[in-house]
């Protein structure tokens, strides 16, 4: 499939790209599958500790040194993908400013299927709009079938007895996902550079811990030392997942890859029903294998 159009994001024309995205292969989704394994993995940190704020810190300032890291040693990014990456890096602030909204008002795993389940839809639907990307009939299938088994994922922790406040804000945290995969996808592929996009991209999460730390000082708190461990490996799992997330975009249409990749939160809720012993655990299995269908039309898709 060859990208008909791309939106210049800041001069409000599009764009011809040359490069070719073909459909999700074996190889891009294998990938996927294991950043949203790794993606499962830190939330599933997150939600084992009370200090919540501190692991959300630990992670964004890991992000942000590895983006230092990766900016050492890469080129600068393309003019054109700055629009990109300057929207993403907002929305991202927005992101978690919600995040902690949702721990006030909801759980984490009743917040995150709802928002993760949005986020697919809106992101296929945008790159068709904007980058002219179509998955074809059976595409399409699979990525309805996989939103389908994420809702009702999410009704499996009773959103409907949530508050409208609680809705609310897991709507706009999928809001803010489907936008900055939108605009990381269109980013990276004009940036030149896939070290130098993402090294910025992640260096420019650095006022997130920086204002975690000054909120908590403010209030005289401490930081609990086993927040911070987990919050580090968080860290490492959490830019290890979203680079390689990254990467696939060059290769494969955003809405496929918007689509697997929230598959984590199926992967999420298997792992709380071993590991935390939540329940029910029927719904779960069952939304768990109307994913992975949703995955292998998906794969069979191309």
């Amino acid at each position: 499939m060859r990208l008909r159009k791309a939106s210049g994001l800041g001069n409000g024309r599009p764009e011809r790209i040359s490069a070719r995205i073909s459909a999700l292969s074996l190889f891009a989704l294998s990938i996927v599958l294991f950043s949203a394994f790794l993606h499962a993995g830190w939330n599933a940190m997150l939600k084992s500790v009370t200090d919540r704020a501190a692991v959300l810190g630990a992670v964004a300032a890991i992000t942000a040194l590895a983006g230092v890291a990766l900016i050492s040693v890469s080129p600068i990014p393309a003019a054109a993908s700055w629009p990109a990456l300057f929207i993403s890096t907002v929305v991202h602030y927005a992101y978690y400013l919600l995040l902690f909204r949702a721990y006030r008002y909801g759980d984490l795993s009743q917040v995150y299927p709802i928002s993760r389940g949005l986020a697919p839809a809106l992101v296929a639907l945008s790159a068709f709009v904007l980058l002219g990307e179509s998955l074809g009939p059976l595409g399409w299938a699979g990525l309805a079938t996989i939103s389908l088994g994420i809702c009702i994922l999410a009704m499996q922790r009773g959103p409907i007895q949530a508050s409208g406040q609680t809705i609310m804000v897991a709507l706009l945290l999928g809001l803010c996902i489907g936008t900055y995969s939108v605009a990381d996808g269109i980013g990276v592929r004009s940036a030149g550079t896939l070290t130098g996009y993402m090294g910025w991209l992640f260096l420019l999460e650095a006022p997130v811990p920086l204002a975690i730390v000054l909120k908590r000082r403010r209030d005289r708190g401490r930081f609990e030392s086993r927040a911070l461990v987990l919050g580090a490996l968080g860290g490492l799992a959490a830019v290890t997942a979203y680079g390689l997330v990254l990467y696939v975009k060059t290769i494969a249409p955003l809405g496929a890859v918007s689509a697997v990749r929230e598959s984590s939160v199926v992967i999420a809720a298997l792992i709380g029903l071993v590991f935390f012993g939540e329940r029910p655990w029927l719904g779960r299995l069952v939304a768990a294998a109307i994913v992975a269908g949703g995955v292998v039309t998906l794969a069979l898709s191309g």
